[in-house]
């Protein structure tokens, strides 16, 4: 049996971004099975209203190696579990890929080759504590100064206050809003290009 090392990426006062493992898909199971926590994020089940019909295996065989693929691809890009320090226990991910990765953000036409987006999904429990403005903050430092990115970007309906006030914190500007095709819906753009770049 293969043993895979909980490897680092980065920490924060109160978090730890570590590379995730196959043992993590009862985590992410657990996480997407709170309707509220997709409320937003799961568009493919918005109209729906519903949560996730997936399994364990499911986030095993078919999610966890396409975000795994990435720790090989990139040296600084793509998914993290986040743990919550205080209480060593699993509370969502945080993420940093090209934002062509995302056939939601191509479909859309709003997004380039150059742009790096940054996402997160965290458990209800977690809400309030501000760790999605930590996480986030310490994701555009580390990316600007030591991933030579260009320009991180986020989005997210527009109706989701909560997550336009996390890039807002994170030091992301709003860019523009627009209505997606596939669920028509307003959704926002924030941007933000790296200060230490000379254009």
């Amino acid at each position: 049996m293969v043993k895979f090392l909980m490897k680092v990426f980065l920490e924060t006062p109160r978090l730890v971004l570590r590379q995730f493992t196959p043992d993590d898909a009862q985590h992410l199971l657990a996480l997407d099975s709170d309707i509220e926590v997709i409320r937003y994020v799961d568009l493919g089940m918005i109209k729906e209203g519903k949560p996730l019909e997936k399994s364990s295996e499911d986030y095993q065989n078919n999610v966890l190696p396409k975000w795994m693929q990435y720790y090989q691809q990139y040296s600084g890009y793509g998914f993290w579990a986040t743990i919550e320090k205080s209480s060593q226990e699993f509370i969502g991910w945080f993420h940093l890929r090209p934002a062509l990765d995302s056939q939601f953000n191509v479909s859309s036409n709003f997004f380039h080759a150059d742009e790096i987006e940054l996402g997160y999904r965290l458990r209800r429990v977690s809400w309030g504590k501000g760790y999605a403005t930590e996480g986030s903050r310490a994701l555009v430092t580390k990316s600007f100064a030591e991933l030579g990115t260009q320009c991180i970007v986020s989005s997210a309906l527009a109706e989701n206050r909560a997550s336009s006030r996390v890039m807002e914190k994170a030091g992301l500007k709003f860019e523009l809003k627009y209505v997606h095709p596939e669920i028509e819906r307003e959704v926002v753009k924030y941007s933000l290009r790296n200060p230490h770049k000379n254009w």
